[in-house]
């Protein structure tokens, strides 16, 4: 016999299958791959917003074509802003949860639906893919970035979180105010999880598995380094003199 406080926890988490989820997807010149992967995704949401940030290729029409919601930056803005395009449209349109993806076949979509049962079952608000379970196929510099990042942030943010640097991504839209950043590339991602973090909100992760393809890593370890410890400045300063 169902207790009633188990019948009030499986009310709750029937309320979160219900819920209006949408996938967002900021990508640049990704006309190759990114009709594959908004077919892939369509398999498990019905909404899936494409940010084309300013790609000078077929990305639009490509991921028009596929099924996506198409918005597009006539200009190159940088990962952070697509995000806060596709994220500012997604509250705007009614969602209640997005799935931030890259557009370049590195994020499976078949983890979609791990990352729902998770937040199904949690209601986390923050759920952060997690690819350091399964390093194999990880070139060795994304490993000492994110193992160097993540223990960094962890430190910072009074909680851990095992791979800070991905991009795949579930956020209740209730926080989108709070998912914002100002850096630029690796770095954002930081902010971003920093910013949630000061709000006193509960981040997890989620085990997803690692793709890596012919791409050359974008990675650029000097520069992205003094990003990543330029946004920690301007972070700790701005939360000083609140």
């Amino acid at each position: 016999m169902i207790s009633p406080a188990e019948s009030k926890v499986e009310q709750i988490r029937q309320k979160r299958r219900d819920e209006k989820y949408c996938v967002i997807i900021p990508s640049y010149m990704e006309a190759k791959r990114i009709a594959e992967v908004v077919s892939h995704v369509l398999r498990y949401v019905k909404a899936v917003v494409v940010i084309d940030d300013g790609s000078a290729d077929a990305t639009s029409e490509e991921a028009r074509k596929a099924g996506a919601t198409v918005i597009r930056h006539d200009i190159n803005k940088g990962k952070a802003a697509a995000l806060k395009t596709g994220l500012d449209y997604a509250r705007n349109c009614g969602f209640h949860v997005v799935i931030c993806m890259d557009g370049d076949g590195q994020h499976d979509p078949d983890d979609i639906p791990t990352f729902i049962e998770a937040y199904v079952r949690t209601g986390v608000p923050a759920l952060i893919g997690n690819r350091m379970g399964d390093l194999t196929n990880m070139p060795l510099i994304r490993q000492w970035t994110n193992k160097f990042t993540s223990w960094f942030l962890s430190r910072e943010m009074n909680q851990y979180v095992p791979d800070t640097q991905c991009g795949y991504r579930l956020y209740r839209c209730d926080i989108i105010p709070f998912v914002s950043a100002d850096s630029e590339r690796f770095a954002a991602e930081s902010e971003i999880l920093l910013r949630i973090a000061d709000h006193g909100l509960r981040i997890d992760a989620v085990p997803i598995k690692t793709v890596y393809r012919d791409e050359k890593s974008k990675i650029r370890p000097f520069k992205d380094s003094i990003r990543f410890f330029s946004m920690m400045r301007r972070y700790r300063k701005s939360r000083k003199q609140a």
